[in-house]
């Protein structure tokens, strides 16, 4: 936990910053509701869905992709099939909202807004940059902030994907509301990646919910995995990110992936 809390403290610096140079009073008024359907987009058909992840680096394994071109591969996983794009804006992972608004105007499908999200200031502001999903981090986050920061981000018509790592982190979420809830396979402490986290933590589920299993998708064999555990989607960063062409590289893991005959 000592990663997440080290990024949280950082993200709260840069928030007493960034409310200082924005105007919060004018911000409601600029920002226009989401009408993106995320429940339908993600949930299971035949197959299941993948959430493609545009990243540059990571604070635990360096630099991935330093020259990436969002649009190109955000272009590049739509036509591959993606059910959605997730896009990196946190300055650790050299993400920035420049990415998420030149994506946004690039695809038609879902945007998911990764990044550590503690305060209602960067609700609006993802959303101000075309967001349809925010990321919401059980771990990060007193019971009470997650409560009202789920009920702002439905508020404004995007829909929260809520992160957990255990049963109890479950609980919360959706005691908190969470429609959307990602498994997260890293463990924190050590950040070994394990599928067995989403497959044990699957039968906690409630059967309304949208449930995402996140980290450590590499293989067909790994989506098999989650979609016999009853995942109705994916989301895969570092394995695209790594390859010579992103999309091909997506397009060849759902094809290996399982479907219904």
């Amino acid at each position: 936990m000592n990663f997440l809390l080290k990024i949280c403290e950082r993200k709260r610096t840069e928030l007493q910053k960034l409310v200082l140079e924005t105007s919060l009073a004018k911000l409601p008024e600029q920002v226009d509701p989401c009408t993106t359907d995320v429940l339908s987009a993600l949930k299971r058909n035949y197959r299941l869905q993948v959430i493609a992840e545009h990243k540059r680096k990571s604070p635990s394994k360096g630099t991935i992709r330093a020259d990436s071109d969002p649009i190109r591969i955000a272009k590049g996983y739509e036509q591959s099939g993606a059910a959605a794009v997730s896009v990196l804006t946190d300055s650790a992972f050299d993400g920035r909202k420049e990415d998420l608004i030149a994506v946004r105007g690039a695809v038609h499908i879902p945007v998911l807004c990764k990044d550590f999200i503690l305060s209602p200031l960067q609700v609006f502001l993802a959303r101000s940059w075309g967001a349809d999903i925010v990321l919401l981090i059980v771990a990060a986050l007193k019971e009470n902030e997650l409560k009202s920061l789920i009920a702002l981000v439905k508020q404004l018509g995007m829909e929260p994907l809520v992160e957990v790592h255990d049963a109890h982190e479950l609980k919360v979420a959706t005691d908190c509301g969470a429609r959307l809830v990602g498994v997260n396979n890293r463990n924190l402490h050590t950040f070994e990646v394990d599928l067995r986290i989403s497959e044990e933590l699957a039968p906690a589920f409630d059967p309304s919910l949208v449930r995402v299993s996140e980290s450590g998708i590499r293989t067909g064999d790994d989506l098999r995995r989650v979609w016999e555990a009853g995942y109705d989607a994916v989301l895969v960063g570092e394995q695209l990110m790594r390859a010579a062409d992103p999309g091909n590289a997506l397009e060849k893991l759902i094809g290996e992936g399982p479907t219904l005959s």
